[in-house]
């Protein structure tokens, strides 16, 4: 079994995804600002800020894999990019495999075509700099990252996230940068997101590449 760090594994995804490593018996330590209300058992928490390189250093240097669940708003909102640049970093300097939790705007809908991200004119303002940020990281930042570090950014179905829990149904579809069609409205659980990512990491096939989960 594998050492898991997840950072940000309090939050939707990165509580979804912590609970899937652990049931699978990988020993797993979820960094995030505040301590959940109902700890996993047999996961180690560690609370902490993430834009503090010295928070991160430790819990990233015990890990077989580093998992990046951040979202780029709150706290975060402008440091965001510059978080993920040191958990690059430190993930590349220790030799381990960085998979991040991605957004669904940095896919494209079609072989060639440009990345939903391109038109946001359907999308309410307010929430551009956070789409933008999100799908920099794949389009930019990950890119630009030394060859010697493993990376896998994995993109969500269009409806993804608290406002839209859906159920577990056991299934999802994998694709790479080109959205999976929806079949059923597009969405997927946190729980089979995290089923599907935790499948990623033990494989172990995609290698600084993007792919997305959906039903």
């Amino acid at each position: 079994m594998s050492r898991i760090t997840v950072i940000g594994g309090t939050g939707y995804a990165g509580s979804a995804i912590v609970a899937e490593a652990a049931a699978r018996g990988h020993q797993v330590t979820a960094l995030s600002r505040s301590l959940p209300d109902a700890p996993i058992p047999n996961v180690t928490y560690v609370q902490g800020d993430a834009t503090d390189a010295a928070t991160l250093s430790a819990p990233i240097e015990g890990a077989d894999v580093v998992v990046g669940a951040l979202a780029p708003r709150g706290p975060l909102a402008g440091a965001f990019r510059d978080v993920y640049g040191t958990i690059a970093r430190l993930a590349d300097a220790a030799g381990v495999p960085l998979y991040v939790v991605g957004g669904y705007s940095s896919l494209r809908p079609a072989r060639g075509a440009d990345r939903f991200v391109a038109d946001l004119s359907h999308v309410p303002a307010e929430l551009h700099d956070e789409i933008r940020a999100g799908a920099a990281l794949v389009i930019e930042d990950l890119p630009a990252t030394p060859a010697t570090l493993d990376w896998v950014f994995v993109s969500p179905a269009l409806r993804f996230g608290a406002h839209m829990p859906g159920e577990r149904l056991g299934r999802y579809r994998l694709g790479d940068d080109i959205a999976v069609q929806p079949e059923d409205g597009g969405a997927i659980s946190a729980a089979d997101y995290a089923l599907g990512f935790v499948d990623l990491i033990e494989k172990g096939d995609h290698h600084r590449a993007q792919v997305n989960l959906g039903h």
